[in-house]
């Protein structure tokens, strides 16, 4: 019942009637609400990395694959000339009876076989997105990289800038949303031999991937050639086989007996060894891969740290996957080792593996070995794919977008 002034003319309301009568009215609250709406959605759009902001990129339509045309983008003279001369003095300095080490476990080369049909599909009106080829950014970023008692190890920054991002080469969004068939190849044992190492850094489209092993000399100097002709770099980490110590990946491999200081330790020595990569990759590791409780602190400081990690798909089985989810690591599980059977009829017959789970799925993740026969097989097999519709992107454009 509504009050009679008459008779109460004095009483006084309660603070909660006066605060009602005061309220805002719905109009007000919905324009409060879509500010904060529109000012958050901002706040984080800002904060979201673009590294292609003002970078000029061509989207091309290509009808058919024998309409399709190629372009190589030549680098500044200084800077061209500059990074050929430490290409060639890497050569010049190998020595010519240095080998590089086996790191496929195969025994003797299966019997030659008739080289298998690479089946030629034609995608329609594919589209290419392509932005302009340079260096990748140099390391190391002060801001990304801790000065420690083993040497310099990435960090995460202070805006949250991880080296995974800094340092892989960037790739166009609108490239991984595509539908064109995508292959992120990585190639190990980079360091080793450097002569195969410069043949790999000249020879092979910039797109793949090059994996160095800790043991080299003149690694820097090698990471930085390799970079400076736009190949991303991973480092590769001696974990423990099965039938370890008779197998042996190296010096500090990383095992299930050891403790938890002890395999961190060890990580960290080889992470201090060379600055620029963007992940880490096993090097064998049977035996550790299965043993979760070692594994998980290992990639808890590759998160901590910026760092992904990809395991290279020599295992059939592996804990990689479970300890992640506890670690919240950034992981990816190649589809094949391309090079198990080192042999030119082999290595294709993985390639087309890779091709077919590519055209199949959009997307499909390789590893291979250094070795001068897998070197060249890939060099003409990547032309061969550029005219069939594959797209080569590095290894940690698999980690982006839907793919990620």
């Amino acid at each position: 019942m509504r009050r009679d002034e008459l008779k109460v003319p004095l009483h006084k309301r309660s603070v909660l009637t006066r605060l009602w009568e005061k309220r805002p009215g719905l109009l007000f609250c919905a324009y409060v609400a879509a500010t904060a709406g529109f000012g958050g959605a901002g706040f984080w759009a800002h904060r979201q990395p673009n590294p292609f902001a003002g970078e000029p990129f061509v989207v091309v339509s290509v009808p058919s694959a024998e309409e399709i045309k190629t372009a190589s983008v030549t680098p500044p003279a200084g800077q061209a000339a500059e990074t050929e001369q430490i290409a060639d003095d890497l050569v010049a300095t190998a020595s010519p009876e240095e080998e590089f080490p086996d790191t496929t476990g195969a025994t003797d080369p299966a019997p030659e076989e008739p080289q298998p049909e690479i089946r030629a599909d034609t995608r329609q009106d594919v589209a290419v997105v392509s932005s302009i080829a340079r260096p990748l950014t140099p390391s190391p970023q002060p801001h990304i990289t801790e000065t420690t008692a083993w040497g310099p190890l990435p960090r995460i920054g202070g805006r949250g800038e991880e080296a995974s991002k800094i340092y892989g080469k960037q790739v166009s969004l609108n490239l991984i949303h595509s539908d064109a068939p995508k292959i992120a190849l990585l190639l190990g044992g980079m360091g080793l031999n450097k002569k195969l190492t410069a043949k790999a850094i000249k020879e092979l489209p910039s797109e793949i991937t090059l994996a160095f092993a800790p043991y080299g000399n003149d690694l820097q100097e090698q990471v930085d050639v390799a970079r400076n002709r736009g190949h991303e770099v991973f480092l590769q980490v001696p974990l423990e086989p099965v039938g370890f110590p008779a197998s042996n990946p190296g010096p500090k491999t990383l095992t299930g007996e050891a403790s938890e200081a002890e395999n961190l330790d060890a990580l960290r020595w080889h992470m201090s060894r060379f600055t620029g990569y963007a992940g880490v990759v096993n090097y064998m590791g049977g035996r550790f891969l299965a043993m979760p409780k070692v594994l998980k602190p290992v990639l808890a400081e590759l998160k901590k740290r910026g760092i992904v990690f990809l395991e290279d798909g020599s295992l059939a089985l592996s804990s990689v996957e479970a300890a992640a989810k506890a670690s919240r690591a950034e992981i990816k599980r190649a589809k094949v080792v391309i090079d198990q059977d080192p042999s030119p009829q082999a290595i294709i017959s993985a390639l087309t593996l890779l091709e077919e789970e590519a055209t199949g799925t959009g997307f499909a993740v390789g590893t291979g070995s250094g070795l001068e026969v897998t070197i060249d097989t890939v060099r003409e097999w990547a032309k061969a794919a550029a005219e069939r519709g594959i797209v080569l992107v590095p290894i940690t454009a698999s980690y982006k977008g839907r793919l990620g």
